[in-house]
């Protein structure tokens, strides 16, 4: 396979991501699906996104174990299948919300974390050179997906009380399927000759610090700090995203709710810029780099919105989102990238399935946020929050080292 073809698997996968990464968009679809059971909580609705979440990663791990059994043509299409099957269910959904749960929560859920895993573990295997790129450009797909597809979501399913969110979620079930379907075709792991040609590159390939399976991979110091590290920059980046629509309402008390929508999504957008951005880096420079980055960026962001809430100034409360974004942008392609990195290609599905479940406790940020602002009735306090895990994250980095071979024995 010429080098040049390997770009083609690439877009491939950013298309898969785009549409996987459609769970992220629940706080956008839940607002239709609300106006039309006004007698559901808003607690109610939230533990959609918490299932959603929990069974992404399952899917992932899944796939991740059987990665090396079962071809990643048959993940993608699988993945079709149960997104297909959970909307469909969903959008039976009558006066149980269970329905909701069971078709969304728990089948989109498995299905987003299945091809999330066949994509970074098939994909990133064309690039052994560009670990951190072309982390950072699957991912941008991932997070790029609440704000493309939401806004289509949003503009053909108004929150008008009706059921119309019904026929766009079976709508969306068999745009999903098809192409994930179509796109099942140009999965394909790299051959040996393929292999070969670019082991012979090492110029130009950073060589794994080594290459074990997870079994090795959780019994080493460095990867618990990695862990610990992604939950600290995870909970900042969610607690931001969670709260981003109270802080910007409460500084532009003037503005419109649709222009408040446009601003939030900036995050969005900063994010999937971001995640090319951090990827180029980690190629270039390494992890230490890298992470530094992405730590200063947060604190920055941070001060700027303790100024936007202190001022007033909706000016700031922009810039803000922008930097804070692309923060959090740097939090995901960092992961996959480590994993290639300090414990090899061999196992990077496990591997990466593993590290992939710090989302788990990570997502609890935004339910946190939002305790601390009911308690406080500032969103002041989300920003303390957010620099307080940047701080506990930097310090947790202080102790990361790139493995050597003999923290293998």
């Amino acid at each position: 396979m010429k080098k040049m073809n390997r770009w083609v698997y690439a877009i491939i996968g950013v298309i898969v991501l785009l549409l996987a990464g459609l769970i992220y968009a629940w706080s956008i679809m839940s607002q239709a699906i609300g106006a039309a059971h006004p007698d559901w909580t808003a607690a109610q609705l939230s533990l959609t996104f918490t299932l959603v979440m929990a069974f992404f990663c399952v899917g992932s791990l899944v796939a991740g174990i059987l990665s090396k059994k079962v071809n990643p043509k048959i993940y993608v299409i699988l993945a079709g299948i149960l997104l297909l099957a959970g909307f469909f269910l969903a959008s039976m959904t009558q006066s149980s919300v269970a329905t909701l749960y069971l078709g969304f929560g728990v089948l989109c859920g498995l299905g987003a974390g299945v091809a999330y895993n066949a994509v970074m573990g098939t994909i990133c295997a064309w690039f052994p050179d560009k670990q951190g790129l072309i982390s950072g450009i699957l991912l941008m797909g991932f997070g790029l997906s609440s704000f493309i597809i939401g806004k289509v979501y949003t503009a053909v399913t108004p929150a008008d009380g009706s059921n119309n969110w019904c026929n766009t979620f079976r709508i969306l079930g068999i745009i999903i399927f098809v192409i994930m379907l179509i796109c099942s075709f140009f999965f394909r792991k790299p051959d040996a000759e393929f292999l070969a040609s670019k082991a012979s590159e090492k110029q130009n390939v950073r060589q794994p610090a080594m290459d074990i399976n997870s079994g090795k991979m959780i019994r080493m110091p460095s990867f618990w700090l990695c862990y610990i590290w992604a939950i600290m920059v995870s909970a900042a980046g969610l607690a931001l995203v969670g709260q981003a629509s109270g802080i910007a309402t409460q500084v532009g008390t003037t503005v419109s709710e649709g222009n408040i929508a446009t601003v939030v999504g900036l995050i969005s957008i900063m994010n999937g810029i971001g995640r090319v951005i951090y990827g180029a880096l980690f190629d270039k420079k390494g992890y230490k780099l890298t992470m530094i980055v992405d730590m200063v960026a947060f604190i920055l962001a941070g001060l700027i919105l303790m100024g936007a809430l202190s001022s007033g100034s909706f000016l700031l409360i922009i810039i803000g989102f922008l930097v804070g974004g692309f923060a959090y942008g740097g939090v995901t392609p960092m992961q996959s990238a480590i994993i290639s990195d300090f414990y090899g290609r061999t196992y990077y599905s496990m591997n990466f399935s593993i590290i992939v479940t710090n989302l788990l406790i990570g997502s609890f940020a935004s339910t946190i946020a939002g305790k601390l602002y009911d308690m406080s009735q500032s969103y002041m306090s989300t920003i303390f929050m957010m620099i307080g895990v940047t701080i506990v994250s930097f310090i947790v980095f202080l102790g990361i080292r790139r493995p050597v071979a003999k923290e293998e024995k």
